[in-house]
């Protein structure tokens, strides 16, 4: 059976990078679509062709069906792979592929319709025989009606978009008082993510896990599973870590949630990659949460543990191909996590960030560590799109040694340009409910402590860093002129703080935020005597152009990384990031003005809603208004007790970084 010559790749980003990898690998041409904001991204470098289809905005670009058809046709592409997200699961999409005579890289449109809605989708897995959560998932959406049935099902209640993932459209509720706030804004969240606000209700089960099952299916009725992956550690239920196969996962339970995977598949006569996802007791009993009818982000740990090309296989069942292997044909080998690195301020309730990448150094790549990425260093992360930056995949030959790679690898990740998450994650690996499997989606809240520790003052080896690498740079920057210099090899050109009576003095100015620290510096030999206050040391080392510095300060040898970005110099060292600035003074008392008496948008967003009244008192963290960036809602709640004065946007103005959105007095 001939296979495709060329395929186009309805995404961008690390999935669209991914699938041209595996198409390379097999001699596929591929063709990329790109909106204006990814002209240059990696995606459209690396593929054969690539085709602009619209302006940044997703709705505008990736979510044009219209124009990523014509790209189709006038590059002659046989098949479309539509990647994750975007229009993955649309069935209309899938439809117009089929009209067009183009193959769609996924399931038919029925598995595709069937599944799409949770609640439609539900009530199919009921008469599968397939196990459900204790809720309502009806057509009636009234929110009397909805508070009603939560008060039947119990608090807390989870509320669902029934069109949704990602956790978009997805909200908690505890108490019966806060459930019409909750809808409304489930719903909002997902109109605007999905374009529809049909919602269903569920149990909310405590301290549940999150455990998904691999399906594939053929065009000539087989289905098998890839056994599971478990991703119970989220943060606003969207997953942070995965892993296969899970923790503690016995033989009998494997083999029924994998029989209920089938089933489910079988019940709308599946094709292609899915995964079905169930909520699992602490005791074992499990429940169909919802398919996801494409592959998933998560994929590469099946990848690991099977020594499987998922996308390979996606292409091979396209092309009318029966599966690669039967279920007996299929085992685990090792154990895989995967970590997903965001451009995102762990901090600051994990709010996006945007920004060009300064400095991008992930670990190097092996057979034991993998990264997935769509951006290389220079590249930016803008508002427009997921700001995810890369997946970093490891194996080991079980949990205990795939954990250990996958701090290690952690603690060399060097990224500058963006808050990010590298350090959340190294400090979450290491937490003991992880290391110890003791898993659940609340896992992050529970350590909370351990995972927010509270700032203390920088260790002093930081502020030694910083000033060891700032004198190498000096000794490595050309003097002005010395290249067109008569002479040389003068010594005058030689910046080695020699004197001609005793040693050279002088001293470094550094800053993080309110604290400065002056790093006194005396020259000894081929090195310095550092002293940060009352600690003084001999420091030498070398510098590489990559900011990697090989130091050693009296007799303990350190391997750091010091990137200089503008005044700033971010000190990665013992698996930690500090960011600090070179202090000028020649331009001292050079600053800026803050702004006051009001809240600034912490991202680029739209304000979708305001909630408080202008020109009326409110409490410590009443919400304001709404705030939609990078497609999830943020509140943004009153500092302290106040008076709200004045909005200065209103619903479905598009606001700027920084912009000033409350104009807000404090109470005395």
């Amino acid at each position: 059976m001939t296979m495709f010559q060329k395929i186009l790749i309805a995404n961008r980003g690390e999935i669209a990078c991914r699938v041209v990898a595996t198409a390379r690998r097999m001699g596929i041409a591929t063709v990329a679509v790109c909106s204006e904001a990814d002209a240059d991204a990696r995606h459209v470098r690396l593929a054969d062709e690539a085709v602009l289809i619209g302006p940044a905005a997703a709705r505008e670009s990736y979510l044009k069906a219209d124009r990523i058809l014509e790209a189709a046709r006038r590059t002659g592409a046989e098949a479309i792979h539509p990647g994750y997200g975007f229009l993955s699961e649309n069935e209309g999409f899938a439809e117009a592929c089929a009209a067009a005579g183009i193959v769609f890289i996924g399931p038919p449109v029925a598995a595709i319709r069937a599944m799409g809605s949770k609640s439609a989708a539900k009530a199919l897995m009921a008469a599968a025989g397939v196990p459900l959560t204790p809720g309502y998932h009806g057509d009636e959406q009234a929110p009397a009606f909805l508070a009603e049935r939560a008060g039947e099902i119990g608090y807390p209640v989870l509320i669902k978009a029934s069109a949704g993932g990602g956790g978009k459209g997805m909200r908690r509720v505890d108490r019966a008082e806060d459930f019409g706030a909750a809808l409304i804004s489930c719903k909002r969240e997902a109109r605007s993510s999905f374009g529809d606000e049909h919602v269903l209700v569920e149990q909310y089960v405590l301290k549940p896990r999150h455990i998904e099952i691999q399906v594939f299916g053929d065009t000539r009725g087989n289905v098998v599973h890839l056994f599971e992956r478990d991703c119970s550690v989220q943060r606003r239920h969207q997953k942070v870590l995965e892993e296969a196969p899970a923790p503690g996962m016995t033989d009998a339970r494997r083999a029924a949630m994998g029989r209920a995977a089938v089933d489910a598949a079988k019940a709308v006569a599946y094709v292609g990659a899915g995964t079905v996802e169930f909520i699992v007791n602490q005791d074992g009993s499990f429940y169909f949460m919802e398919m996801n009818t494409r592959l998933q982000v998560e994929h590469p740990v099946t990848e690991m543990i099977t020594g499987l090309d998922l996308v390979e296989w996606q292409l091979r069942v396209a092309n009318g191909e029966p599966l690669p292997l039967a279920q007996h044909e299929l085992g685990i080998t090792g154990h895989a996590l995967e970590a997903r690195i965001y451009a995102e301020d762990p901090d600051r309730g994990f709010l996006p960030s945007t920004g060009r990448l300064v400095h991008l150094a992930p670990p190097p790549a092996s057979p034991n560590v993998r990264v997935d990425t769509g951006v290389e260093e220079g590249d930016a992360i803008t508002p427009f799109y997921d700001p995810m930056i890369a997946k970093l995949i490891v194996w080991g030959a079980d949990r205990r040694e795939a954990l250990a790679r996958m701090r290690q690898a952690l603690a060399t990740y060097r990224i500058v340009g963006v808050a990010n998450n590298v350090e959340f994650l190294g400090r979450l690996v290491a937490t003991h409910s992880f290391a110890e499997a003791d898993l659940d989606t609340g896992l992050i809240e529970r350590e909370n402590a351990v995972l927010f520790p509270q700032g203390g003052p920088l260790p002093d080896d930081v502020w030694m860093l910083a000033a060891l690498a700032e004198l190498q740079r000096e000794r490595q920057r050309p003097v002005a002129g010395r290249v067109d210099a008569v002479d040389r090899d003068s010594p005058w050109h030689v910046l080695d703080g020699w004197r001609l009576n005793g040693s050279a003095r002088r001293s470094l100015e550094f800053a993080r935020g309110e604290t400065a620290m002056v790093v006194g510096v005396e020259v000894v030999g081929d090195g310095y005597r550092l002293t940060v206050g009352g600690r003084s040391v001999v420091a030498r080392g070398t510098l590489a152009s990559d900011g990697r510095l090989q130091a050693q300060l009296d007799e303990r040898r350190l391997r750091a990384t010091v990137v200089s970005s503008d005044a700033r110099r971010h000190v990665f060292v013992d698996g930690r990031s500090f960011a600090v600035d070179v202090v000028d003074r020649l331009e001292a008392g050079v600053g800026h003005d803050d702004v006051v008496g009001g809240l600034k948008a912490p991202m680029p967003g739209k304000v979708v809603a305001l909630i408080a009244t202008a020109d009326t008192m409110v409490e410590k963290g009443a919400p304001l208004l709404v705030l939609e960036a990078m497609k999830m809602e943020h509140t943004i709640t009153a500092p302290g007790p106040g008076r709200v004065k004045s909005f200065f946007f209103a619903a479905g103005d598009q606001v700027t970084e920084g912009a000033e959105l409350v104009d807000f007095e404090a109470s005395p």
